[in-house]
């Protein structure tokens, strides 16, 4: 019987269970986070996509999230422009989750993965490296600390993030076929496209 009492979470819909670890499993999607208090493990597969988990390191509290900016039809990193709103937006939804369910702000630590050039077809050249300078920069105005990453190169990720104890597993998908990575991230990038930062935002 699944234990609803954390009602603090924020529901991805890939809920299951991971036999390998013997425990509760989300898998987040392009354009998903979640947050737990409880003991459990959170998975994602990245491609030019950013994830950040993030926890307090007190009490355990922590989440993950999955996104990319918007592509910037003006080729530009302008950091007030319609993109930088969005990764703002794809953060603070995460962080507000996490102060909800108890974590302290000064408590938060990050861990940043992803921002592979695995993308073809966008205007910007590379979409992974605009995805990643946003999160770190993101992250130190926020002064929220990065004790870990792993971020740019050409291969796809696993992450595995254990929040309860902030340890994350990663495996570099070298060998795999990623037709599914890009599928999931070029359509992620095209709903992006036409969402409208100004107003409100339903990617999420």
């Amino acid at each position: 019987m699944t234990d609803h009492s954390d009602y603090q979470e924020v529901l991805s819909p890939n809920r299951y269970y991971d036999n390998t670890f013997d425990m509760e499993a989300i898998k987040l999607l392009p354009g998903e986070y979640y947050v737990t208090k409880r003991e459990m493990v959170l998975v994602t597969v990245l491609g030019s996509c950013v994830a950040a988990c993030i926890r307090d390191r007190v009490t355990g509290i922590g989440g993950m999230n999955h996104f990319m900016l918007p592509d910037d039809k003006n080729g530009t990193s302008n950091p007030v422009g319609a993109a930088a709103r969005y990764g703002a937006y794809a953060m603070e939804m995460m962080i507000n989750q996490l102060l909800k369910a108890g974590a302290k702000r000064s408590n938060l630590e990050a861990k940043l993965f992803g921002g592979g050039n695995v993308l073809r077809g966008f205007t910007v050249t590379n979409v992974g490296a605009r995805n990643v300078d946003f999160a770190l920069k993101y992250l130190k105005n926020e002064q929220i600390k990065v004790v870990a990453k792993s971020l740019l190169d050409i291969y796809p990720r696993k992450i595995y993030f254990f929040p309860t104890t902030g340890r994350v597993m990663l495996k570099k998908l070298r060998q795999a076929n990623n037709d599914t990575i890009i599928e999931r991230e070029s359509e992620y990038g095209s709903r992006l496209k036409h969402a409208d930062i100004q107003g409100d935002i339903e990617l999420f």
